[in-house]
C-alpha cells in the first residue's frame, strides 16, 4: 500500500474519532420497528416518520432512536409545528362597516 494511501487511512481513523465535525443536513433511513418498517427522513432540521404514532404527535420511537445514534450530528429538537398561513390579508374591523 502506497504511503499516501496510508494517510488517509488514519486521517479517516481520526476523523471518525471526531463526531462533531459532522452535520447531517438530509437523510432518509428505513427503520424495522417491531410492527413494521417505516421511513425515516431527516430535512432541513425536521425529522419526519411514517408511523401512526407520529401521524398525531410529530415524535416517535423511531425519530427519537435516530436522535440519540446521531446525537450532535442532527438537530435533537422536536419538529416545531407550523400554524396554516392565512389565504388572503384580514379585511379590517367587521363591526365598523
Amino acid at each position: 500500500m502506497d504511503s499516501s494511501l496510508m494517510r488517509k487511512i488514519e486521517k479517516a481513523k481520526d476523523y471518525a474519532l471526531q463526531p462533531e465535525r459532522i452535520q447531517f443536513t438530509n437523510y432518509q433511513a428505513e427503520f424495522r420497528g417491531d410492527n413494521g418498517n417505516h421511513t425515516i427522513t431527516y430535512e432541513a432540521q425536521q425529522w419526519r416518520c411514517d408511523c401512526n404514532f407520529y401521524a398525531g404527535r410529530t415524535t416517535c420511537s423511531h425519530i427519537m432512536a435516530m436522535q440519540l445514534l446521531f446525537e450532535g450530528m442532527v438537530s435533537t429538537g422536536p419538529m416545531p409545528i407550523s400554524e396554516p398561513e392565512p389565504l388572503e390579508e384580514p379585511v379590517g374591523n367587521i363591526a365598523a362597516i
